[in-house]
């Protein structure tokens, strides 16, 4: 089997990985999570609705584990189709991993930079309650409810869905990888 498929196939599956670890994670935590920022809204003299008013939650909800649960699925399907040297996992994996790159990579880079996004959303709302709030302190609040490893991994996934993507796609465009395919 040739080194660019397994690499290539390797980062599918360590994507799949983050994908059944982060949401279970967030599942189990994300109440605590959530209630360390409300804590935080209020300790900031405001009401702790604010954040839901403002569709700022830390708690997973039933279909993004599903979505997430979903996507480790597929990646795993692709993953191991490269590996059996299947034509289709090749095919799919061009087509798909364009997708995780833009969609994931989004999502994640979201995640990766909550504080930031928080505060510039909180600066620009036409809420009062909001404009004010140290977003920072509430995604910090937040963070210590979850587990200390969560956001490296988070991290790690980030690059895995964007950079990881990348090199997928080109890995699998090699000569050494058409071979493997036949």
């Amino acid at each position: 089997m040739p080194i660019a498929v397994l690499i290539a196939a390797t980062l599918q599956l360590l994507l799949a990985v983050t994908f059944l670890v982060i949401p279970v994670a967030v599942w189990k935590t994300g109440g605590a999570a959530q209630r360390a920022a409300e804590a935080e809204v209020v300790r900031q003299g405001r009401p702790p609705e604010v954040l839901a008013r403002h569709g700022i939650r830390f708690k997973e909800e039933v279909w993004e584990y599903a979505l997430a649960l979903g996507i480790a699925a597929t990646l795993t399907v692709l993953g191991s189709l490269n590996l059996a040297g299947i034509g289709a996992g090749r095919v799919l994996s061009w087509v798909l991993e364009p997708v995780v790159l833009v969609g994931v990579g989004l999502v994640t880079a979201g995640q990766v930079f909550a504080a930031r996004y928080t505060e510039a959303a909180f600066r620009k709302s036409d809420d009062a309650a909001v404009r004010d709030l140290d977003g920072r302190a509430v995604i910090d609040a937040a963070s210590a409810g979850f587990p200390s490893w969560l956001r490296p991994l988070v991290q790690v996934r980030c690059a895995l869905a964007t950079l990881g993507s990348l090199l997928v796609i080109v890995l699998l465009s090699t000569p050494a990888a058409g071979t493997h395919f036949g």
